[in-house]
């Protein structure tokens, strides 16, 4: 879409002749940015609510810095996963404000606030070892504007840990269990609460955990209702998820 098309909607909103919510749906569908290597969309944010994020794996640190300039300008919260501590190092010397979770492995830099709403989200770990994913899960919400609930390491193996957190892991309108190991942890939760689970396996286990996959397995054939499941490690995906619902 050209400027002047971009200034034909505005002006015709001004005017009376288009109405705001026409012009909305119309500037939804505004072109990305194309620098080659990647096509920066900028306009993700008012197509669904949230910006695009960046995954750092794969990538270079040009590719990476360009990325993050360009989303930068436009006056966005940036989140770039995946990230590494040197990559930090590089990132913060050109934007200050970034900041690390190095359990994450994310950077954040934030330009702009947004008010959280009054409820807020559940993120429970079976053990120390899911934090990382936990902490993904976790910064992932908060950038989008929620507020996070942590619960680590109350997995199955001690269950009475779980039952000493039960009323705020109840409390929250969205709750994301994480597990290795044979992944139990979403179905004994989600046969004490009355609110939607989303299920991260993760990669932690001996060898036949096959990297996660038998606590994937686990979770999909998991007895108790009102659980979805994301892919291994996903902690981004199910902070996603977990922000929508909690925003609705």
């Amino acid at each position: 879409m050209a400027p002047e098309e971009i200034k034909k909607i505005l002006e015709d909103v001004k005017t009376g002749k288009s109405s705001i919510e026409a012009a909305m749906n119309r500037l939804r569908d505004l072109p990305f940015e194309d620098v080659n290597f990647a096509k920066i969309d900028h306009h993700r944010e008012l197509r669904t609510g949230y910006p695009e994020v960046i995954l750092c794996s794969g990538k270079t640190t040009e590719q990476i810095l360009k990325i993050i300039a360009m989303m930068y300008a436009k006056g966005t919260n940036i989140l770039a996963t995946r990230a590494t501590p040197e990559l930090f190092t590089t990132v913060s010397d050109k934007f200050s404000e970034s900041t690390y979770n190095e359990a994450a492995k994310a950077i954040v830099i934030k330009q702009k606030t947004i008010e959280p709403p009054d409820t807020y989200i559940s993120i429970v770990t079976a053990g120390t070892a899911d934090i990382p994913v936990g902490e993904e899960a976790a910064v992932t919400a908060e950038v989008f504007g929620n507020r996070v609930e942590r619960i680590y390491d109350v997995g199955v193996a001690g269950i009475h840990r779980l039952y000493q957190s039960l009323d705020v892991i109840r409390g929250g309108k969205v709750i994301i269990a994480i597990a290795g190991m044979e992944g139990a942890l979403p179905s004994v939760i989600g046969g004490l609460v009355d609110k939607p689970i989303i299920a991260v396996p993760t990669s932690v286990g001996y060898g036949a955990n096959f990297q996660g996959l038998s606590a994937l397995l686990t979770m999909l054939n998991s007895c108790s209702a009102g659980i979805s499941v994301v892919n291994i490690d996903n902690g981004f995906g199910a902070g996603y998820i977990a922000s929508m619902i909690n925003r609705m």
